[in-house]
């Protein structure tokens, strides 16, 4: 009885020293992330200017061969102007709430309603990529404590970018009530290395990576997962991401192994108030 009850005890513990390193390499990658602020921030918007003064140059140095050709640099600057514009406001805007000169409006919100939006605005994008993006069923009573325009902002973002990252295979996004904590778990797995939503230590030394010039402007994992992490803290929740265990392949060697990632926002469990007839 006593071998067991030492058994038990000892298996307690290793899963506590489990949850607790894991809690320790969370909170190491975020300061990671929040140290190097401002180099993701000039680095990001490197790209969209590189391409604007890019275009402006050719013009400028007569390199156009006819009025048409010149027409087509013009717009091409202006995509790039309009994506400069575009990240800087993304930017602002979760700059605002940090400061407290922008306030969000927290309300009880149906969780279920909220993730089947984020599904029918990225399904296809998936699909676009063959990539498989399901969402798993909601409880219908889940409500959650949040920003209706920043949780679902929030959520699009790390779908869109969890499509971006994955090559090929499914993408799940769940959701479970966690009673004891009285937190809500949104979940987003995906088929990839965790190490992708991380940087270059050397970020300010490396060339910003070109794009097209008509390629909506999107935020870098890095610094999408910063701002994010941001935006959930003001709704009172976390934002988590765990490298899952491998599994190996089937009808693969067994030493190869799928890397996947789950990015988890903790929010808060509401219960609705009802009026009473």
């Amino acid at each position: 009885m006593a071998n067991q009850e030492s058994s038990q005890t000892i298996a307690t513990l290793q899963q506590e020293l489990e949850q607790t390193r894991l809690a320790y390499q969370m909170a190491v990658e975020m300061h990671q992330f929040k140290s190097g602020f401002l180099a993701r921030v000039s680095h990001e918007l490197r790209s969209p200017l590189n391409g604007l003064i890019g275009m402006h140059q050719l013009i400028l140095s007569d390199l156009c061969d006819d009025p048409a050709e010149e027409r087509d640099f013009l717009g091409q600057a202006n995509q790039s102007a309009l994506n400069l514009m575009q990240l800087l406001d993304l930017i602002l805007d979760v700059a605002r709430l940090e400061h407290g000169s922008r306030q969000m409006q927290l309300q009880p919100l149906k969780l279920g309603q909220i993730l089947q939006e984020v599904y029918n605005l990225t399904h296809l994008q998936a699909r676009d990529r063959n990539i498989r993006l399901k969402l798993l069923p909601i409880q219908e009573d889940i409500y959650v404590q949040a920003d209706p325009k920043w949780l679902q902002q929030t959520l699009m973002s790390l779908v869109d970018t969890s499509i971006r990252l994955t090559t090929e295979g499914t993408i799940l996004i769940a959701a479970t009530v966690e009673p004891e904590t009285e937190q809500v778990a949104i979940a987003i797995e995906a088929p990839y290395a965790v190490s992708l939503w991380s940087e270059p230590a050397q970020i300010l030394s490396t060339q910003a990576l070109p794009t097209a010039p008509n390629t909506p402007a999107a935020l870098s994992p890095g610094l999408a997962l910063l701002m994010h992490q941001s935006v959930i803290e003001r709704m009172q929740g976390r934002l988590e991401i765990i490298a899952l265990p491998s599994e190996p392949d089937s009808n693969a060697n067994p030493t190869d192994a799928t890397e996947s990632t789950r990015i988890q926002c903790l929010m808060p469990l509401v219960i609705p108030e009802t009026d009473l007839a």
